[in-house]
C-alpha cells in the first residue's frame, strides 16, 4: 500500500503541473500568433528567464520537488489508508505535516490563486506572455519532480526532510 501511495503522490503532483502547462499552452500559443512588438519580445525573455529561475530553479527544483519526494518517501515507508487515498495533496505538504510546513504551503497556494487571478486580467499578448513564462517554470517543476521522485526511490542517499510532525 505504501508503494502505491508514493507513486500516486508523485503522479498526481505530476498530472496537476501537466495539466496547468497544458491549459496555459494554449493561451501562450494565442499570444505567439499576435504581431508582436519589439517590447513584447523583450518583456517575453525577462519573463522567461526570470520564470525559469525563480520558479523552475528557486521554487521547485531547491525547495518543492525535493520536499515532495521526501513525503512520498515517507508515504511510502509509514502509509496511511488517508495518507495513500489522498496521497497528491499529502505530497505537497497540506496535511500531516509540520505547522509551518503547512501554512507556507496554503499561503504559497493562496498567492498562486491570487496571480492568476491578476494575470487573467491582462490582455493579450501580455496575459501569454506571461502565462508562457509559467509554462517553462512549470516545465522545469515537472522534470524535477520526475527527477527527485525517481533519485528518492533509485537511491539511499536522499535525505531531504519530509517535514512530518512527528520528525521523522
Amino acid at each position: 500500500m505504501g508503494t502505491l501511495g508514493a507513486i500516486w503522490g508523485i503522479t498526481g503532483v505530476l498530472l496537476l503541473l501537466g495539466s496547468a502547462v497544458y491549459r496555459l499552452s494554449v493561451i501562450a500559443k494565442a499570444a505567439l500568433s499576435h504581431e508582436l512588438l519589439w517590447q513584447h519580445w523583450a518583456v517575453l525573455l525577462l519573463c522567461v528567464i526570470f520564470m525559469a529561475y525563480a520558479e523552475g530553479y528557486r521554487a521547485f527544483q531547491q525547495r518543492f520537488s525535493p520536499r515532495v519526494a521526501a513525503r512520498a518517501k515517507y508515504l511510502r515507508s509509514r502509509p496511511d489508508i488517508l495518507h495513500v487515498l489522498l496521497a497528491p495533496i499529502f505530497c505537497m505538504g497540506f496535511f500531516h505535516a509540520t505547522r509551518r510546513r503547512k501554512i507556507t504551503s496554503i499561503s504559497v497556494t493562496a498567492g498562486i490563486i491570487v496571480l492568476i487571478v491578476l494575470v487573467r486580467l491582462l490582455p493579450q499578448p501580455w496575459r501569454g506572455i506571461v502565462d508562457f513564462s509559467v509554462v517553462v517554470g512549470l516545465a522545469w517543476g515537472i522534470a524535477s519532480v520526475a527527477f527527485f521522485g525517481y533519485r528518492a526511490f533509485a537511491s539511499d542517499d536522499f535525505d531531504y526532510p519530509p517535514d512530518v510532525p512527528d520528525g521523522k
